[in-house]
């Protein structure tokens, strides 16, 4: 399914592929997802629209820390699951089925060809212990067999595929295969599992929002007969343009029909569809409810929905996190047209790809989940664009806070020649613990009283203390954690304007922020590490020179997974440290956990450094 040059170098999935399969009457629509952390969007957006999923482990590599992450992922997405473990040929013969009591064998080159036996005489007793162990875990899960188990009862057959079902469905149990993927050994038992234990797209409960009835919940059908509604998930640029994936979740999608962008009420035909095979694509006329497929021609954003204009249905947003790492990019020699256009498609296709232009340096600053990813889409823009780039020291994304309430009475008067400018301003600012209900971790709050200040000139007092949070006092990072209270002021009839106010808010939180025990605040990651177990003390060792708390430490079969939290400017150049020390074997994953204060010293010396910074460009 890797069909990018870069993918196969690397022996890394970069970007989700999706195909279409059919196994025993069934119809499977697979979307193949990387699973290095660096890539979450991709496993993300997968998740928001698959019904189910297949995790594949290496029984030679075991469960990797980047594993454990994206299970994180598939149980805040309650997604259902059965797992997969490959690369078990160097072990085992055949496959024993503890459901059936069988023993599955795999011949011809293919592993196509499956023969069905009893079980091994000599395995026979080691596999109902296991399907005992396997009875007793149900029975903590499933009612039903959890009574024939007190009742001293075996289950039948059919009693206990039922249970599993159950169980897999309600997220209570995961099934798991074995086998090889490469020589097709235990991949048909596991299709089978995927027929036999997961749901299908109209046992799945979908809901829609109605945006004509206050973004009430709708739950939707599943029925190819109902009308249209369909989720945008993914864009791709491809060489014939811009490639929409949609997931349908209700009614048929036909060639040549017109649809409607809920968010833009636009209405548009759909010239061409097509059924994704990786990179390789298959026209259709029509899919139904529950497919995947792939438009041409529409612009749209992810994350979009498209009806049949007989509803006002839409889609809730997918979950995408927040950028963790930052780097100054800029072509190398003359700039070209291409560099732009590169950037604009790469931010299109991934919602976690960010691009900027720092007001200060005019540097282009580019954003995303860690060194991999951003490295992949320099490496990319040489590669198709043409394009080699220069890319500085990483930035990280500091925020700068308050720790204590700070009065504010602050007068903006200017005046010089002509009408001059007026605007007065008290109140406070205080720390704001909680994030607001729409998630904004800044609250601008009004309670004047009276007309002392004109309620038309409120709106722009809010903007001005919007625009004192984008750049703080300290080192010009974005500020959080704040609460500005605005209790009186006073306008001049002549003077007093919108400017006049906004600046007068502006001023007065600076003001009053340097008074309000400012600190500044760094991102810390949760960073899991994994490596052999004489490498232990190596590992914990370099986490704590890189100032990391370690929160836990456990062996598991030769290999040692540290977890522990660490400043993400500690972290910077790790993934080379890690490899040095353990013979190439250490692996780590991070993701943002939340953002803390730096030790005192430190934030002397990063404000003395802005402060030079300042000076030397105002030179």
């Amino acid at each position: 399914m890797d069909s990018m040059e870069l993918e196969r170098e690397k022996g890394i999935t970069i970007q989700s592929a999706a195909t279409y399969a059919h196994w025993k009457d069934n119809a499977i629509n697979i979307i193949d997802t990387p699973g290095h952390v660096d890539f979450t969007i991709e496993v993300e957006r997968a998740l928001r629209v698959l019904d189910s999923v297949i995790l594949v482990l290496c029984a030679v590599g075991g469960v990797k820390s980047q594993t454990i992450t994206v299970d994180r992922q598939m149980k805040r997405c309650n997604v259902p699951r059965i797992c997969f473990v490959k690369k078990m040929d160097r072990l085992v013969e055949g496959v024993i089925d503890l459901v059936n009591m069988k023993a599955d064998y795999h011949e011809g080159p293919k592993g196509e060809t499956i023969i069905t036996k009893d079980v091994p005489d000599a395995l026979k007793e080691a596999a109902a212990a296991k399907r005992q162990e396997l009875i007793e875990h149900i029975a903590d899960v499933d009612d039903e067999i959890g009574e024939l188990f007190l009742n001293e009862e075996a289950p039948t057959n059919e009693q206990l595929t039922a249970a599993i079902r159950r169980a897999a469905i309600n997220l209570k149990f995961c099934p798991v295969f074995m086998g090889s993927a490469y020589h097709n050994k235990g991949v048909q038992p596991m299709l089978d599992g995927v027929i036999t234990y997961l749901p299908a797209p109209h046992q799945v409960p979908n809901a829609a929002l109605d945006a004509k009835n206050d973004e009430a919940k709708v739950t939707l059908s599943s029925s190819s007969s109902d009308p249209l509604v369909s989720l945008a998930f993914k864009l791709e640029e491809s060489r014939f343009g811009q490639l929409t994936y949609l997931r349908l979740y209700q009614g048929t999608l036909r060639k040549g029909e017109w649809i409607v962008n809920v968010r833009t009420g636009k209405k548009v035909k759909v010239p061409r569809l097509v059924r994704m095979h990786s990179n390789e694509m298959e026209d259709v006329d029509s899919v139904g409810s529950g497919e995947i497929c792939a438009l041409f021609g529409i612009d749209c954003a992810s994350g979009d929905t498209f009806t049949d204009g007989n509803s006002a249905l839409t889609m809730t947003s997918m979950f995408v996190p927040s950028p963790v790492i930052s780097l100054s990019i800029e072509p190398k020699g003359k700039e070209s047209a291409n560099f732009s256009k590169a950037l604009n498609r790469f931010t299109r296709e991934d919602p976690t790809f960010k691009v900027h232009i720092d007001n200060d340096s005019k540097q282009t600053i580019i954003s995303g989940m860690g060194e991999l990813h951003l490295e992949i889409y320099v490496e990319r823009m040489k590669r198709e664009y043409n394009t080699e780039c220069i890319t500085g020291k990483p930035q990280v994304a500091y925020r700068e806070t308050i720790t204590s309430r700070a009065e504010f009475n602050y007068t903006h008067k200017k005046q010089s020649g002509g009408g001059g400018q007026y605007g007065k301003v008290m109140g406070y600012i205080e720390p704001l613990t909680e994030e607001t209900e729409d998630g904004k971790t800044v609250e601008f709050a009004n309670e004047t009283v009276g007309m002392n200040i004109p309620s038309n000139f409120i709106p722009a007092i809010e903007k001005g203390f919007n625009d004192a949070v984008e750049k703080g006092a300290l080192v010009g990072s974005g500020v959080t954690g704040v609460r500005f209270v605005l209790q009186d002021g006073a306008a001049h009839a002549v003077d007093s304007s919108e400017l006049s106010f906004r600046l007068a808010a502006l001023y007065a939180f600076r003001e009053a922020f340097l008074k309000a025990g400012p600190q500044i605040l760094e991102p810390i990651m949760d960073v899991n590490v994994t490596a052999p177990v004489e490498y232990q003390g190596s590992a914990i060792g370099l986490l704590n020179k890189r100032k990391g708390t370690i929160n836990d430490s456990e062996v598991r079969d030769e290999y040692v997974e540290v977890n522990a939290e660490v400043p993400l400017n500690e972290m910077f150049g790790f993934s080379t440290d890690l490899r040095s020390i353990s013979q190439g074997k250490g692996e780590f994953s991070m993701e943002y956990k939340r953002h803390a204060p730096v030790q005192a010293f430190v934030q002397t010396q990063m404000m003395e450094e802005y402060k030079k910074a300042q000076a030397a460009k105002n030179k």
